[in-house]
C-alpha cells in the first residue's frame, strides 16, 4: 500500500505524542475545574474555573513546549490558552501570529497574559505597539497602550511624552472601559517616572476624574491617577 505525501502526513500527525499529551492535558484541566472559581472569574469576564495556582503548577511540570502551546491555544478554551501562554516560547511567534492571537483573546486574563508574558518579550513588540495603538478596535488598542506603558517605564527614549499626554487628555474620558484603563495606567506611569511631566499628568487626572471613585481594598493603591502618582512618588522617597 502506497500513501500519498498528504496521506502520510495525516497519518503521522494523527499519532504524534503531542496529540496524546494534548488530550491528557485537556482532561487534567477539566478535572481541575471548580464551580466556585468559575463564579469568581466570571465577575471579571473570564470564562474558566481553574485556580491559577493549580494552572501554574501544571505549567511548571510541563515546562516549555512550543508546539503543545500552539495546540492548546487552538482549542479556544480559556484555561488551555492561559496554560499555553505559560509554556510557550515568546520569541518563537511571528508578528502576524501574535496579532491574530490578540484579536482572538477576548477573555481579559488571556488578553493580559498574552501581552505581558508573551508580546513584551517578542522582537515584534514595538511594531505591534505602533499598529495596535492605531487600531479601531478598543480592545486591540488597549494592548498597544499597555506596551506603551512598558516603554514609558523601561525605554522612554524617542517616545513623545507630551504627545501621549495630549492623546490621553482628549480621548481617555470617553474611551471604552478596557482602553480607558490602559490609557489611565499610561498616564500614571508618565507621572510616576518622569518628574518633568508629573504636574501635567496629575492635572489631567484631576480634571478627567477617571476612576476617581473606583472601589479600592484597604492597603491597596487607588487607580485614580493623581492618588496613584502621589503615592508611588512618596514611596520612592521614603
Amino acid at each position: 500500500m502506497h500513501l500519498t505525501p498528504e496521506e502520510l502526513e495525516a497519518a503521522v500527525t494523527a499519532t504524534t505524542p503531542t496529540d496524546t499529551v494534548l488530550a491528557e492535558v485537556m482532561a487534567e484541566l477539566a478535572a481541575l475545574e471548580d464551580h466556585r472559581t468559575r463564579e469568581v472569574n466570571a465577575k471579571h469576564g473570564d470564562d474558566h474555573g481553574v485556580h491559577l495556582g493549580k494552572l501554574r503548577a501544571v505549567a511548571k511540570r510541563l515546562k516549555t513546549q512550543q508546539e503543545l502551546a500552539r495546540q492548546l491555544w487552538r482549542t479556544g478554551d480559556t484555561a488551555a490558552r492561559l496554560l499555553a501562554l505559560l509554556i510557550c516560547r515568546p520569541r518563537a511567534f511571528e508578528r502576524a501570529e501574535l496579532d491574530a492571537m490578540l484579536r482572538e483573546a477576548r477573555a481579559p486574563k488571556v488578553h493580559d497574559w498574552l501581552v505581558n508574558y508573551v508580546v513584551k518579550k517578542s522582537p515584534h513588540a514595538e511594531e505591534l505597539r505602533l499598529a495596535w495603538c492605531a487600531d479601531p478596535d478598543p480592545v486591540v488598542a488597549s494592548a498597544g497602550w499597555a506596551l506603551t506603558t512598558e516603554r514609558v517605564t523601561k525605554k522612554p527614549e524617542s517616545l513623545d511624552l507630551p504627545g501621549l499626554l495630549d492623546v490621553i487628555e482628549s480621548e481617555m474620558k470617553d474611551a471604552p472601559d478596557r482602553l480607558q484603563w490602559a490609557m489611565n495606567h499610561c498616564l500614571a506611569q508618565i507621572g510616576i517616572e518622569h518628574a518633568a511631566h508629573r504636574a501635567r499628568a496629575i492635572d489631567i487626572g484631576e480634571r478627567l476624574a477617571v476612576l476617581k471613585d473606583y472601589p479600592t481594598s484597604p492597603g491597596c493603591t487607588s487607580p485614580y491617577a493623581p492618588t496613584w502618582i502621589s503615592e508611588m512618588v512618596r514611596r520612592a522617597h521614603t
